[in-house]
């Protein structure tokens, strides 16, 4: 470590990480150029019967904010942090962690979440490994509790390693598939112990590249039995918090199992999880897939299995996943709307699966990132909620489907219609009659509100 490292490593008479910015304030008149403040983001404003911070759950990930360096496929890491030393010690980690219960306080976020390798380094076993979490996750408590600051979900990761580069839960070989099940048993254990909301199982690397060396019935299995082991797991320790899974479409593998939100809703339908699992919609993952950004947070929440949204975007032009803030007031309208109508997102929320970009290199930044982000959403949730009182997108929605209101219509709707009903019905009204689908009147329209 450079000498300048280490004097900014100790240089620490201000007690703070983040000096000269603010607890950040809700400033409905600040000018444009005034981005350290919120604009719209008021967490008591009442919006639909319920403040802001319960429909929003603001929350921060610990990877991208306090671990992410810049780094992509085609340049090296950009982004220092002064508290930083690039090491996997235990004191590193602990310096990560108090900057980031310190920039969560400033940003006045009541939530943030965590893989269990961002805030604990790997030993050369995994009992030297769950030591150093157990270290980690006393310091997380501790500063939990001074701050008040709740754990929305915690996770593990189950793909940086080698030993999962072919796949973890998927894995061929059963010894690793036992690692990434002692893996997860200990993330079960630290959620319980932190009082995590939710417990997420990401994708990763459970996927194929090429169908030649892959038993796609074998591996799908194997998940759902470790999956169904985590079941058994949470109610024997007596943990609380929802079990969700991610939908990712590409990231890295070639095809992934997990591809979309009905993918996994069949997959948790055909192995018997659907009753002890809900999914954590990423929208850029959504895009990738080759859906509308809301999409899968609309087929999740149809179907009841709406669990939590990693609130971030990407570039669909890119074909990858780029975890970038969301700035798109219509997508955030959409989401918020979709969330409105289901009640909320408790136990889950709002979390910023985002990272700054590799140009972006200054602290400021990441507090710029995340209030500007919030701020969408916090647009998106006054839109949505005038685009429910006035009713006029609603009733639009429920005209254009009002012939199942009633006669053959309803019977179909029903399932209690048969072939020869149509028939028949066919053959008294004769050819239906070509009706507009209108669908520039319904962007029109939801473009009044944004």
């Amino acid at each position: 470590m450079s000498k300048a490292k280490k004097a900014r490593l100790s240089d620490r008479s201000s007690g703070e990480f983040f000096p000269g910015i603010p607890t950040i304030q809700y400033k409905p008149d600040a000018k444009p150029t005034d981005v350290i403040c919120f604009r719209y983001y008021n967490h008591d404003e009442v919006v639909f019967g319920k403040p802001m911070r319960d429909w929003l759950r603001f929350s921060v990930c610990f990877w991208h904010s306090f671990r992410g360096v810049g780094l992509d496929p085609f340049g090296f890491g950009t982004i220092e942090r002064p508290w930083d030393d690039g090491s996997e010690s235990l004191e590193n980690a602990e310096r990560r962690m108090r900057a980031a219960f310190e920039f969560l306080t400033k940003l006045g976020v009541d939530f943030w979440t965590f893989h269990d390798r961002d805030i604990s380094p790997e030993g050369k076993t995994l009992e030297e490994t769950n030591a150093n979490l157990d270290v980690m996750t006393d310091l997380a408590k501790q500063l939990m509790e001074e701050t008040g600051i709740k754990l929305l979900w915690n996770t593990c990761n189950l793909f940086t390693n080698p030993r999962y580069m072919n796949g973890a839960l998927t894995n061929p070989d059963a010894h690793v598939v036992a690692y990434a099940a002692a893996q997860v048993k200990k993330g079960l254990e630290v959620g319980k112990k932190l009082g995590a909301g939710n417990f997420v199982f990401w994708g990763g690397r459970e996927g194929y590249q090429s169908l030649l060396n892959t038993n796609v019935l074998t591996e799908l299995s194997n998940m759902a039995s470790v999956f169904k082991m985590a079941v058994a797991h949470k109610k024997k320790i007596g943990f609380k918090g929802q079990l969700l899974i991610e939908p990712k479409p590409k990231e890295p593998t070639r095809h992934q199992y997990d591809y979309d939100a009905m993918t996994v809703i069949g997959f948790l339908k055909h192995f018997g999880l659907a009753n002890d699992f809900k999914l954590n919609i990423e929208p850029n993952h959504t895009t990738l897939a080759g859906h509308q950004y809301h999409h899968d947070v609309m087929m999740a929440s149809i179907f009841g299995m709406l669990g939590s949204v990693d609130s971030n975007t990407g570039s669909p032009d890119l074909g990858w996943d780029t975890d970038q803030f969301p700035m798109d007031i219509s997508h955030a309208t959409q989401t918020m709307k979709v969330i409105l109508e289901q009640g909320g997102l408790q136990p889950g929320g709002l979390n910023f699966d985002a990272k700054v970009r590799r140009e972006s290199t200054d602290l400021q930044d990441i507090f710029i990132a995340h209030i500007g982000a919030m701020d969408t959403f916090a647009r998106g949730l006054r839109n949505a909620a005038k685009i429910m009182e006035d009713g006029y997108l609603g009733k639009m929605l429920s005209d254009r489907y009002s012939s199942f209101n009633g006669g053959l219509g309803l019977k179909i709707a029903k399932g209690s219609a048969t072939l020869e009903d149509c028939e028949e019905f066919i053959k008294q009204e004769g050819n239906p009659k070509k009706t507009s689908g209108q669908q520039e009147k319904y962007e029109a329209v939801l473009n009044r509100y944004v």
